[in-house]
């Protein structure tokens, strides 16, 4: 285990982002489910201020909060990389005399934090994805009880962000069975139009009076044919109610999409003196997709891209579809200048070689490969010398057209 005091890295790391990843968060959207979690954390540690913080590769990211308003830190600036270090809690009684931390922002200025308690946040597969933490301008003291009590609270955050991972999964479960029923749909509809029309076909040929029982069949064959359609009509069609359908909590637009990594990427590049822009191909940017798997990846590539790219340099992200033989591709492109990985680096990443210069950036790239590929999509770098680099994401998704 590394623990130098720049960037302290805990074991298995990269296993570590891979099952954060499965969590499939929302950084920006959680904070109403665990707000009262995280008020009654406070309450028992008697501290003026809590955080619940996800820590992912480069990023601090505080979902719930109570007492002070904040929303992300780069993570070698937090204290909570030191908590997910340990199996039970960390504690500083002082971070003003403790050389880590007495430079910090928040302990040399206000609201100068003096004490820190922290409980990891372990998932049921024993990784660490962040802590809770209790944070207070004055000296104090949580004896085992109250931490006892810190403790079951922090194991249900993570209950509670492990049961949003089980019902996200059973939504994308029901968002398959809507796509199947609409291509059954379309199945049914077709070969019941195709009987219809044949047999009013052969009906208004056909004035014989000899095949007039015949006829009368053909009739019955029609009836049945028009029940038969709409039963699929009235059983199998997807309707819009109340005008256009609203977007659902788990869904995505390309429109969304940007607006969720401007929100919570665009202060991290404005921090690094990075122009970062996004922008969407405009066609078919309001139809809606599935969110799951999305927002990390992609976020967390951003992220990758900003933290080895100059002050004074930019970044592009473009977001589009690609619909092919029967199939939709979500497409992302993301182009930084000046600062860049070589095409040694990128060997590494895709060859699972690691230099020590490079190891965060590349366990991250690579969870990202591993990730994208297991669900189907790929993924891309490239070395486009003074312009820097490109990186390709494209990710299968299912568009529920309007």
């Amino acid at each position: 285990m590394e623990t130098s005091v720049m960037n302290p890295i805990p074991d298995k790391e990269f296993e570590r982002i891979v099952e954060l990843s499965a969590f499939d968060l929302d950084y920006s959207g959680l904070s109403h489910s665990l707000k009262d979690l995280t008020k009654l954390a406070a309450k028992v540690a008697q501290t003026e201020i809590c955080l619940v913080n996800i820590i992912d590769s480069f990023t601090q990211w505080t979902i719930s909060s109570y007492g002070l308003d904040v929303h992300q830190m780069p993570r070698e600036e937090g204290i909570c990389q030191y908590t997910i270090l340990n199996d039970h809690t960390f504690e500083v009684k002082d971070l003003s005399e403790d050389r880590r931390f007495q430079e910090r922002d928040y302990v040399a200025y206000p609201p100068r934090l003096k004490y820190y308690f922290g409980i990891p946040l372990i998932t049921h597969k024993g990784f660490k994805i962040g802590a809770l933490c209790m944070l207070d301008p004055h000296k104090k003291e949580i004896g085992p009880d109250r931490a006892e009590q810190l403790r079951i609270i922090s194991d249900e955050i993570v209950e509670r962000l492990e049961a949003r991972k089980r019902i996200m999964k059973l939504e994308s479960r029901l968002i398959a069975g809507y796509n199947f029923k609409r291509r059954l749909n379309h199945d049914i509809r077709g070969p019941i139009g195709g009987i219809i029309g044949l047999v009013q076909l052969i009906k208004d040929q056909d004035t014989d009076e000899k095949v007039s029982e015949i006829t009368r069949y053909l009739d019955l064959i029609e009836k049945a044919g028009d029940n038969l359609l709409g039963i699929a009509n009235k059983r199998l069609s997807y309707k819009k109610r109340n005008g256009e359908r609203k977007l659902k909590d788990n869904e995505l637009t390309l429109l969304s999409l940007k607006s969720k990594l401007s929100e919570l990427y665009k202060s991290q590049a404005d921090i690094h003196d990075i122009d970062l822009t996004i922008a969407n191909h405009p066609q078919c940017e309001d139809l809606p997709f599935p969110q799951k798997n999305v927002l990390p990846v992609i976020g967390n590539l951003v992220s990758n891209v900003i933290r080895f790219t100059l002050p004074g340099e930019m970044i592009m992200v473009r977001q589009e579809y690609r619909c092919a033989s029967g199939s939709n591709h979500l497409l992302i492109t993301i182009k930084n200048t000046g600062s860049k990985l070589t095409n040694n680096q990128i060997r590494q990443v895709f060859n699972n070689e690691i230099e020590s210069d490079q190891k965060v950036t590349s366990m991250n790239l690579r969870a990202i490969h591993r990730l994208l590929k297991k669900k189907g999509g790929s993924f891309s770098i490239s070395d486009e010398g003074d312009r820097g680099n490109r990186f390709d994401v494209e990710f299968p998704v299912l568009l529920t057209r309007k």
